[in-house]
């Protein structure tokens, strides 16, 4: 059974194989997400991250999610040079970059707590494939109706950041005057799509060279496509993209 709905601003599927007696875990997912969104949205009035960059919150009085969060997003940017970063140039706090993929995991939790074992979770492009053996498309980012590579995952995240989507949104943290725009997209594969999200975005804002920096992370791997249509793959992305035999 497949579903799509739109929230947090963008498509979300949610496919588990079965008959209507998977309704229940779909709709739990979809709940799921909604939560999030009304929690860390930086476009809603209402939510607790909008509620900290007016100054109406204090750390004390954060959720534990945001709090979790938070520090995620601190581990992260240690990890990767200060290459991600969640002061935007404005000053204001995004975690978008790892909200994500975050939700996307936990949202996983929530079905494999429920017993499902076999599902797919798509949150704009970033995914979570588990139990059998998925297929991923990697979009072309000048011709977004085409496919350019065809992945064959399994308990697995993929996650993509480019700019063909939501334009020039991801900045150089390093440079902030100077957007992230010498790649079109670079597609990473992780081991789920926590990990594989939050290293998407910092090796994106890093443009080409994040590629190396994918290289050299154990149980990574990425695809990327520079401005002049040029791919670039990891050392162990070929394997990938090779359909099973039956």
């Amino acid at each position: 059974m497949k579903e799509t709905r739109i929230l947090m601003g963008m498509p979300i599927t949610v496919e588990i194989p079965g008959d209507g007696s998977v309704q229940a875990a779909i709709d739990r997912v979809f709940d799921y997400f909604k939560y999030v969104d009304e929690k860390f949205s930086t476009y809603k009035d209402t939510s607790e991250i909008t509620a900290i960059n007016r100054g109406k919150l204090t750390a004390d009085n954060y959720s534990e999610d945001m709090r979790e969060v938070l520090r995620l997003c601190e581990q992260t940017k240690k990890e990767t040079d200060d290459y991600f970063n969640i002061v935007t140039p404005a000053g204001s706090l995004d975690p978008s970059g790892l909200v994500k993929g975050w939700s996307i995991y936990r949202a996983a939790d929530l079905l494999r707590g429920m017993g499902v074992k076999e599902f797919y979770i798509d949150a704009g492009g970033d995914i979570e494939a588990a139990g059998k053996i998925w297929k991923v498309g990697i979009k072309n980012p000048f011709k977004q109706e085409e496919i350019v590579k065809v992945l064959y995952v399994q308990d697995a995240g993929v996650a993509t950041s480019g700019t063909y989507i939501r334009g020039e949104h991801i900045y150089n943290p390093k440079d902030s005057n100077r957007p992230a725009n010498d790649i079109m997209s670079l597609t990473v594969i992780g081991p789920n799509i926590y990990e594989a999200d939050r290293f998407a975005t910092a090796a994106f804002a890093m443009g080409k060279p994040g590629i190396m920096f994918i290289e050299n992370l154990k149980g990574f791997e990425a695809y990327m496509i520079d401005r002049n249509g040029i791919a670039t793959m990891t050392s162990g992305f070929g394997p990938y993209t090779k359909e099973p035999e039956l």
